[in-house]
């Protein structure tokens, strides 16, 4: 009898747990592992030794780069980039004598931000939408929406754009992005984007 055929694409070396969930036009790439009860949205790339522990939920169209462990806790909305080698945690203070599974803390992070190569992410915060995670950060706070923060640990350098460019506010607290020519606006440390364009 003839296997259904997955709506995703999985390297020969991928380990696919039963029970997982994955959405439709997925591409898995070598010696990954997707562990049982985890979600996966439609269009996620996810790159070469990958592991997806169970419960982690992926929005659509994110992509995870090579060497990333996203354990249990973890939630990424869509649009989500996690760059090489970058970490999460799930526990604060791991032992390994101590069974800690019951006190995973969740890690949130938003539509559209991205976190950049071998930066760590301690667990418990939330990486707000948009925002922009230099490489090497270590993340030890809750991240607003659009910011650009960096260091060890990681502190708000600036704002950015959906895009993903710095952003500099004018005197009214305006700033435009170089890219798409969309407003945005700073209030009390804050910032939104507004619909109208720059031509």
């Amino acid at each position: 009898m003839t296997q259904p055929v997955p709506p995703y694409t999985a390297h020969e070396t991928a380990v696919i747990d039963p029970g997982c969930q994955i959405g439709e036009g997925t591409r898995i790439w070598h010696f990954s592992h997707i562990m049982a009860d985890c979600v996966i949205g439609k269009r996620c790339n996810i790159g070469q030794n990958v592991v997806i522990s169970s419960g982690v939920i992926l929005g659509e169209n994110v992509k995870i780069q090579n060497n990333v462990s996203v354990y249990t806790g973890v939630v990424c909305e869509d649009d989500v980039f996690l760059g090489p080698s970058m970490v999460f945690t799930n526990v604060l203070n791991p032992r390994s004598a101590i069974n800690r599974r019951g006190e995973y803390l969740k890690t949130l992070v938003q539509k559209g931000a991205s976190i950049g190569a071998n930066a760590t992410v301690v667990c418990g915060h939330t990486i707000g939408a948009y925002a922009l995670i230099g490489a090497g950060a270590v993340v030890t706070k809750d991240v607003p929406p659009f910011a650009l923060v960096y260091g060890n640990p990681s502190k708000q350098h600036g704002w950015v754009s959906e895009a993903g460019h710095k952003l500099a506010f004018n005197n009214q607290n305006e700033a435009v992005c170089p890219e798409t020519g969309e407003k945005y606006s700073l209030e009390n440390n804050v910032v939104t984007k507004s619909s109208i364009q720059i031509d």
